[in-house]
């Protein structure tokens, strides 16, 4: 199969424009006809579901929370970019637009990063108009501050708090939506198939999560903006709840998963504290605008940090990459970390620690000015940790955050599946191998305000209307899909709590297939998790049934398709023999450590094609997409 990725033609930076001016439109008296089905109610899924619902489509929306307030783009803290230029330093789209390729170590399409950085400023309006109370300057005007990988101030933040606040808003629009009677929000309500009619994404299959009850939803077409999936690690910075089931099952129906190895490790969290800890904790990345990193030179420090003088400290990041220093992108900065506490020079119990300091910057800018910015997350750090940041440095080590690879779409943020979309973290397309800080935020409210109510109902127009309902032949296979597995998972003898099986599964991926990987250990990975896979059903123990509240039951189910998504994760990263942003091949690096791209052969994305005879029967098939460079010269990345 070939993947033709839909670009419009013409000079990168009128390819929307065209595309908007070409568009085919359903007219206002006729949408109402139409139904869409939108999984998940983060900020993508969330503004997806609000503008549709505006636009006069039936829309209803599913999230396996209690409320769409609880997704899991509410921890996004340290800001959103956008091409504004309020601190008059030169900023513009195509700044914004070579800052984002380049963040991504050259694996992104060209022409959605173009369009992301040119949709970034409505956002920006958007969220203001709708009252989210972003930091402002004295003078008013909407404050703006650096993050990783930038050397312009083009974040807009609330405090330590973005995602929550631009979430609220997005929930606002939402439920004004809800009230007209255009949306209808499924609560509790998880996705476990796709339904296919002649091809065409047409419903899906969702369970009730309070009574078990398994329900069949038929509509127009279906949106996934289900997120990503970092808890294949098991410890992640992501919720408990957080999952790649909806994407997954998408994949099993014939959407194709691209570049599922470009993982992101966050430089910034709270250090593992003992074995059996479930979560790890974010730390905006926001602070390493004023935090200086740092761990002792001597090895055997046993002084506490505030104490250790000036000269015996190592301000790694500032001295190996002067010209960005703590600043440095988010992939560079968690592997200088590693290297560090791979060196002996790591601090806390576990020696997996550096040091996060805001001293100078207290005494600089003073407490007060601090306090503005960051309170809520000292606050944060100090009940977890029990240490106040502004007495004792925050102690951080890196941490699986944000996954780059999703769902493969075209421009139109279609899969291979006709009339099947993925927004937001849920597909690959803007980020290429690491995803610079605040660019999430960004994608995917580009996504769902402003780039998918267009591209979907051009998809509406252009389809003859047929006529399909929950009765088609088509939604009772789906279903008896459903039914099997579920009673499978309920059948197993075994005595094992998926948790444990999860953790298993997370150790393997941490050390394997994490911050550094080997061909040695990426193939030892695989048939490690191959044999998770092939004992999955005689250990795992879920105890319930199935027509009832049964989180181990969900837990079970979202395992399941974990498993088979880390073998793919190392599939992928083996193939892909260079290094390149959270991609790190231990084969492939320069004599200074930094990654060695290798563009003759891989400046392409990878899309996966899921077996259809099953993985017990056949292996993941892959699928290149030669990414094409007009606008930026490839080169090697350099923060120096």
């Amino acid at each position: 199969m070939t993947l033709d990725a839909r670009i419009p033609d013409g000079p990168i930076e009128g390819k929307w424009r065209r595309w908007l001016d070409d568009h085919k439109l359903v007219g206002p008296r006729n949408r109402p006809a139409h139904r869409i089905i939108v999984v998940g109610t983060g900020l993508a899924g969330a503004s997806a579901a609000a503008s549709l619902g505006a636009q006069g489509f039936k829309v209803d929306s599913f999230c396996f929370q209690d409320t769409p307030r609880r997704a899991h783009s509410i921890a996004a803290q340290g800001g959103i970019n956008a091409a504004k230029d309020f601190a008059n330093e030169g900023d513009a789209v195509q700044r914004l637009f070579y800052d984002t390729i380049k963040g991504g170590d050259f694996r992104s399409r060209e022409a959605n990063v173009w369009r992301l950085a040119q949709v970034s400023t409505n956002i920006i309006d958007q969220a203001t108009a709708q009252g989210v109370p972003f930091n402002r300057e004295y003078g008013g005007q909407l404050a703006t501050r650096s993050f990783g990988g930038v050397l312009v101030k083009r974040t807009f933040y609330t405090r330590g708090q973005t995602g929550q606040q631009l979430l609220l808003g997005a929930y606002q629009a939402l439920q004004h939506q809800v009230a007209e009677g255009n949306v209808t929000v499924h609560s509790r309500h998880e996705m476990l198939d796709v339904v296919l009619v002649d091809g065409e994404a047409r419903g899906i299959i969702a369970r009730n999560l309070i009574t078990g009850e398994i329900e069949r939803h038929a509509a127009d077409c279906v949106v996934l903006a289900s997120g990503g999936y970092s808890n294949a690690f098991y410890l992640s910075t992501n919720a408990m709840g957080s999952n790649v089931t909806a994407a997954w099952k998408a994949s099993k129906r014939g959407a194709f998963f691209a570049n599922p190895c470009y993982t992101q490790i966050h430089p910034t969290c709270i250090p593992q504290s003992g074995e059996y800890q479930s979560k790890l904790t974010l730390m905006s990345e926001s602070l390493r605008n004023d935090g200086r990193i740092w761990v002792p030179r001597d090895p055997d420090e046993q002084r506490e940090p505030q104490d250790i003088p000036e000269e015996e400290r190592y301000y790694f990041l500032e001295e190996r990459y002067p010209a960005f220093g703590n600043l440095a992108p988010r992939d560079i900065a968690s592997r200088a970390a590693k290297v560090a506490c791979d060196q002996g020079l790591g601090v806390g119990g576990t020696k997996r620690g550096v040091y996060l300091d805001f001293r100078d910057e207290i005494e600089r800018q003073g407490r007060d000015a601090i306090e503005g910015k960051y309170l809520n997350l000292f606050q944060m750090y100090e009940r977890i940790t029990g240490d106040d940041p502004f007495e004792k440095p925050m102690m951080i080590y890196p941490a699986p955050h944000y996954t780059m690879g999703g769902l493969w779409v075209d421009y139109e943020l279609q899969t291979t599946v006709r009339g099947l979309f993925a927004i937001g973290e849920a597909n690959f397309s803007d980020h290429g191998a690491n995803r610079l800080g605040a660019s999430a935020l960004m994608q995917a409210l580009a996504d769902g305000y402003f780039i998918a109510p267009h591209t979907v109902m051009h998809y509406l127009a252009t389809q003859r209307k047929r006529a399909v309902d929950a009765t088609h032949e088509a939604f009772d296979e789906a279903e008896a899909n459903v039914r099997g597995q579920i009673e499978r998972l309920l059948a197993a003898q075994g005595t094992k709590a998926p948790q444990a099986i999860h953790r298993e599964l997370g150790e393997i991926m941490l050390d394997k297939c994490g911050m550094l990987r080997t061909r040695e250990s990426l193939t030892t990975a695989i048939e490690q998790i191959r044999d998770i896979r092939a004992r999955f059903w005689d250990e795992v123990r879920v105890d319930g049934t199935a027509d009832e509240f049964n989180p181990t039951l969900e837990y079970a189910g979202r395992l399941a398709d974990f498993i088979e998504l880390a073998e793919l994760m190392c599939e992928d990263a083996l193939r892909r023999e260079e290094s390149c942003g959270g991609h790190f091949r231990g084969e492939h690096e320069t004599e200074d450590g930094e990654a060695l791209r290798h563009d003759d052969e891989f400046a392409v994305v990878t899309a996966w094609e899921y077996p259809e005879e099953g993985l017990d029967a056949a292996r993941f098939e892959p699928h290149d997409e030669p990414l094409v460079f007009n606008e930026v010269k490839l080169a090697t990345r350099s923060y120096k």
